[in-house]
């Protein structure tokens, strides 16, 4: 009995001295994969670091003052444009985006169509430009505010929509969006729901 009892106290220390060694061993690996962990993360945020610097870098040697651009179609319109700063697109160098932007547009035998608004951006090869916020259009008496303009002087079309307010000397009308051929003259308004109607207003 004695040796039986000798026996299992032996193997119950192998046991324990191979459990002990096992959790520290454990214990090791674990500790140093959290290690590992947290540098990978640190080395990680680094570079993303590294890069939103570079892009900085990259964009704030793309900036332009004082920019301007002018075109002509073949029918004689004119179209000059100019901003306080403009930024050309990393993805697409043909665009460029405009800070405080001014434009006028010249029609052959018609006087100046103006639009001013906060933000633009100019495609150099077909002339099309985007105006967003406070967009500002005035030609003869007329006066129309949006948010948002997409110009064609290939299409000779304006497309203005958010909030749109179109006012002259008698009358001040509300709706969705305004479409104008700035060639013709023609305008097109509508609402983008049919039981919502445009709203018409008399100043006089």
């Amino acid at each position: 009995i004695e040796h039986f009892l000798m026996k299992k106290k032996i193997i119950l220390r192998i046991f324990f001295i191979i459990f002990f060694i096992s959790f520290l061993f454990f214990f090791y690996i674990k500790t140093d994969e959290k290690k590992l962990i947290e540098k990978k993360t640190k080395i990680e945020l680094i570079e993303k670091e590294n890069i939103e610097i570079s892009e900085e870098q990259i964009e704030s040697s793309n900036i332009m003052e004082d920019v301007s651009y002018s075109a002509k179609d073949i029918k004689g319109n004119e179209y000059f444009l100019k901003a306080n700063e403009g930024i050309i697109d990393q993805n697409e160098s043909n665009y460029i985006f405009l800070k405080s932007v001014k434009a006028n547009i010249k029609l052959k035998n018609y006087k100046f169509i103006e639009i001013s608004s906060d933000f633009g951006k100019y495609n150099i090869n077909n002339y099309d430009t985007i105006f967003s916020k406070n967009v500002i259009i005035t030609y003869l008496d007329n006066k129309i505010t949006g948010d948002y303009l997409d110009f064609s002087l290939d299409k000779n079309l304006m497309i203005i929509s958010k909030g749109v307010i179109l006012k002259n000397n008698t009358s001040s009308l509300k709706a969705d969006v305004i479409e104008m051929n700035v060639e013709t003259k023609n305008i097109k308004i509508f609402m983008y729901e049919e039981d919502k109607k445009v709203n018409i207003r008399s100043l006089n």
